[in-house]
């Protein structure tokens, strides 16, 4: 059964085990649970989304404002933000960039009723990781929150001596470099500035090089989940992982392959 919660001051539909507390016992929170700070200023969905977010097990911070989650992420120090983007006085965008500016590395999910293209580039722009567009499934922000967290090995339900695999030795291909384990990257002797997930789709695609994947290999291994054919969500990255490597007169890295994938190549 799907839940869905809006952007338009509507509640939760379809009430499902998360809202009436009918949920299973691994999804109770643990004495490890992740904490996860969320803003949004519209009531219903920060009191159903903090309500869904507990019974899935993290420990969640909820605020009504950008200034608030400014001030409880400096003090928090939470595993994951989740941020609306259009909240009043300080906006999410706002909250991203200020974080990103003072080196925080926190992955953040943005909630969002703009549709357009060029407004998830402006969030992928100001340093958020993943989007969800209103109205979503709960589902959906389970799934990307699960995808963001398993890159820093901090879990829902995850015992307290889980310890993230290591990172792997430096990778190279078609004039990319790449350190996964301190998270940097370069093209020649330019250092790549990357957000987490552009970080993890590249080094997909390095550790590929010349190998056509297809986008649902890419949903899985950087997500975790396959949002079907409509999804625009791998494009937008590949968009601006693409602004962020070419070079002018340089060849192109990352090929479309059409109604397959994507390829990393040259020529």
């Amino acid at each position: 059964m799907r839940s869905e919660v809006t952007g338009a001051r509507a509640p939760v539909r379809r009430p499902s085990a998360w809202q009436t507390g009918c949920v299973s016992q691994r999804t109770q929170p643990s004495q490890a649970a992740p904490t996860l700070l969320l803003a949004e200023d519209d009531r219903a969905i920060r009191n159903a989304l903090e309500r869904a977010l507990t019974l899935e097990g993290y420990r969640v911070v909820a605020v009504a404002d950008g200034a608030e989650a400014l001030a409880e992420a400096r003090r928090e120090r939470p595993d994951v933000l989740v941020l609306d983007v259009m909240m009043p006085g300080v906006d999410g965008l706002q909250v991203c960039r200020t974080l990103r500016a003072e080196g925080d590395p926190t992955p953040i999910l943005m909630l969002t009723a703009l549709v357009e293209t060029a407004d998830r580039i402006a969030g992928l722009d100001a340093g958020a990781d993943d989007y969800v567009v209103k109205p979503f499934d709960v589902e959906e922000v389970f799934a990307r929150l699960r995808a963001l967290l398993r890159r820093t090995g901090a879990t829902p339900g995850a015992g307290v001596g889980d310890v993230p695999k290591p990172a792997s030795d430096a990778l190279e291909a078609v004039g990319l470099r790449m350190d996964p384990q301190a998270r940097r990257a370069w093209r020649g002797e330019r250092e790549l500035e990357l957000t987490r997930t552009e970080f993890e789709l590249l080094e997909l695609l390095v550790r590929n090089a010349g190998v056509v994947l297809d986008h649902a290999t890419i949903y899985d291994r950087i997500w975790g989940y396959d949002f079907g054919p409509g999804s625009k969500n791998l494009a937008v990255y590949v968009g601006y992982l693409r602004r962020k490597l070419d070079e002018p007169d340089a060849p192109q890295l990352i090929q479309t392959v059409r109604g397959v994938g994507y390829v990393l190549r040259e020529g």
